[in-house]
């Protein structure tokens, strides 16, 4: 289970004196607790999980932007190395291919032609990929499959 694995590396992160990781370790087990505590659960589920690492990743994404924006390098190649210690706590994302197939699927199935059948087509396919692909990115194939070719 995804959270064993987590805190355990947070363990051994401990022992091994990682200041960085068990940092992010520590703050992203905070946010699960905070969210378990939220749903009244005990434990949360390995999707559950993800969403909370999700967030976690956005943010760190975000605070890269602006630090770059703002001339703070140090401060955002820090954010990056947080960023990549959260990354390998995902799935594997399904390639481009593997999305735009997906994407086609589902449009042929909802009959969709039209920009006016985005939100048709992106509800689907928040079912079929929960938490495996990039919001972003499968939102931009989506429009793009969808937009009139000019």
């Amino acid at each position: 289970m995804l959270a064993e694995k987590i805190f355990n590396d947070y363990k051994e992160a401990m022992k091994a004196r990682d200041s960085l990781k068990s940092s992010v370790l520590s703050f992203l087990r905070a946010d699960m607790l905070n969210l378990a505590t939220a749903k009244k659960k005990d434990k949360l589920d390995d999707p559950e999980i993800i969403t909370v690492i999700r967030k976690q990743i956005k943010q760190r994404q975000d605070s890269i932007e602006q630090f770059t924006s703002g001339g703070r390098l140090e401060m955002a190649d820090k954010e990056k190395k947080e960023l990549d210690i959260l990354k390998k706590y995902l799935p594997a994302e399904p390639s481009v291919e593997e999305i735009k197939r997906l994407i086609e699927e589902v449009v042929i199935a909802l009959e969709a032609n039209g920009l006016k059948d985005m939100g048709r087509v992106m509800k689907e396919l928040s079912i079929k990929l929960a938490g495996k692909a990039d919001g972003r990115l499968v939102s931009g194939l989506v429009k793009q499959r969808l937009s009139p070719p000019s």
